[in-house]
């Protein structure tokens, strides 16, 4: 009986583990904080499809005195003059062991894409996004805060 039970506590106790690691997932929405001023810049949606994760800006916290629905003036190509509400912003990270990598980041500000990497942390409710030039000591960081 001893066996048993202490049997059915180590499930119970893998079982756990394994739940609480699907909270730690980065699919849902975000509150990105800028990483200068420490104010909200916007919700962004971060959903996966074939092991990729994209990011979509989903809402813009802009002040009663600038342009509500902006458009990416400084963005080329397709994203030109483009409403920055609605724009993929994040693309191609794939797992790579605690973190994601290998994908992109879009800043919207200065039209320019950097390489990107995202880890999650303290249990799931926040996210450090780093872009980057060439290497990722060579960037920024912000951090992100969970939404839903």
């Amino acid at each position: 009986m001893k066996k048993l039970t202490t049997t059915s506590g180590l499930l119970l106790l893998c079982w756990a583990s394994l739940v609480s690691a699907s909270d730690f997932s980065p699919i849902g929405l975000w509150k990105n904080i800028d990483d200068e001023t420490g104010k909200p810049k916007a919700l962004i949606r971060i959903t996966e499809t074939n092991g990729e994760l994209t990011g979509k800006i989903e809402k813009l916290f802009r002040s009663p005195d600038q342009e509500q629905n902006p458009v990416c003036n400084k963005c080329s190509g397709d994203l030109k003059d483009q409403p920055i509400t609605g724009m993929t912003i994040l693309s191609n990270l794939k797992k790579d062991g605690d973190e994601y990598a290998g994908g992109q980041i879009l800043d919207p500000a200065n039209g320019k894409t950097y390489k990107s990497k995202l880890s999650i942390e303290e249990n799931g409710q926040k996210l450090r996004v780093r872009g980057y030039i060439g290497i990722p000591a060579l960037g920024r960081t912000q951090t992100w805060l969970r939404e839903q």
